[in-house]
């Protein structure tokens, strides 16, 4: 498909639009926007999308309008043929965009800086159409639930940034995602799964993206913050979610994940056994001292980076836990669909 590159001026310079997708999100809005509106750019708009809210979410987004003209409002009303589809809500905000580059962060979200959209528009340079960035959660020093949702994040993360600067760029996050709008009508935008509930973030990447339209952004005056989930129950079925549409991603992605996956559960399959059987315990404990070394290297690395550091620590426990939870959430998405986004 031919794709025609839309440059900016000059670097850091492109006429951006933020859009910004909620349901039912009146209080998070109170904080995101003004955040949004305090953002040092020279130019930009924010498109607001009311996804058939039943609280105070479209009035609140009209006094928004009122007071600052860069908002514009898509006010989605319940559609039985699409209800409850994120992509069809952003669709219809991305059509209302006047500016050729694409913002992408979620109504529960913060920047952590006042230049978020300034760096993330840097990296629109050259052929780059599409910008994967850093969407972490909010820490809470008391609670080790939200630990487990910040090393998950951040594993995922330094995965999907490392594929991408190995030329394989799998997936990314809408919490802080940028695209051309060129690049989304040359891949007919979400019609290749608009029948999946989830995706609008990692399957569009995961179709569009390639070695050379996709750079990464992971300076801290880029990242964002979301609201974790603070029960245990919501945050699986959150990640079962997630987790479903990944049988969707081409099978090159498909077949790398899933090889990581297995070695990283064999190995500590395998662990267990020798230690339980007293079968050369000695040598397992060595390897195993030696992965967790490398481990902490390089989660280090990317914690400083990233401003994880408090989590780093704790990288043996956390990342069994995962291991084994992520095999729980595929066996049971086996059985049972997740829900719907909202």
């Amino acid at each position: 498909m031919l794709q025609i590159i839309q440059k900016c001026p000059h670097r850091g310079k492109c006429l951006v639009s933020v859009i910004i997708c909620a349901k039912n999100e009146a209080e998070n809005l109170k904080k995101l926007v003004p955040s949004v509106l305090n953002q040092k750019y020279f130019d930009f708009e924010v498109i607001l999308i009311n996804d058939a809210s039943t609280d105070e979410t479209l009035d609140l987004m009209e006094q928004f309008q009122e007071k600052d003209p860069r908002i514009k409002i898509v006010n989605v009303q319940n559609n039985e043929a699409f209800w409850g589809k994120k992509k069809y809500a952003l669709t219809l905000g991305i059509k209302k965009s006047k500016n050729p580059y694409l913002l992408f962060t979620d109504a529960d979200c913060l920047p952590e800086s006042d230049l978020w959209i300034e760096n993330m528009a840097s990296h629109f340079e050259k052929e780059k159409s599409i910008i994967l960035g850093y969407g972490g959660y909010q820490k809470d020093k008391t609670s080790l639930l939200n630990k487990l949702v910040r090393f998950e994040t951040l594993f995922t993360a330094l995965q999907y940034f490392s594929y991408a600067k190995w030329g394989i760029p799998y997936m990314g996050v809408g919490r802080n995602l940028a695209y051309t709008s060129t690049e989304f009508y040359n891949q007919n935008g979400f019609a290749t799964h608009l029948h999946v509930k989830s995706g609008d973030d990692d399957l569009f990447v995961n179709q569009a993206a390639t070695a050379s339209n996709t750079a990464i952004c992971y300076h801290k005056e880029a990242i964002t913050r979301s609201v974790p989930e603070t029960n245990l129950r919501s945050w699986i079925s959150q990640k079962r979610r997630h987790v479903s549409t990944a049988i969707l991603y081409q099978k090159k992605h498909r077949i790398l994940l899933a090889t990581f996956f297995l070695s990283q559960f064999g190995f500590w399959v395998l662990f267990l056994a020798l230690i339980s059987l007293q079968l050369f315990w000695q040598v397992a404990l060595v390897i195993v001292a030696l992965r967790l070394l490398l481990q902490y290297t390089v989660f280090w690395r990317a914690a400083q980076k990233l401003d994880e550091r408090d989590i780093v620590w704790l990288v043996p426990f956390l990342d069994i836990f995962l291991v084994f939870m992520q095999f729980g959430i595929f066996s049971t998405n086996l059985i049972s669909k997740p829900a719907n986004w909202k």
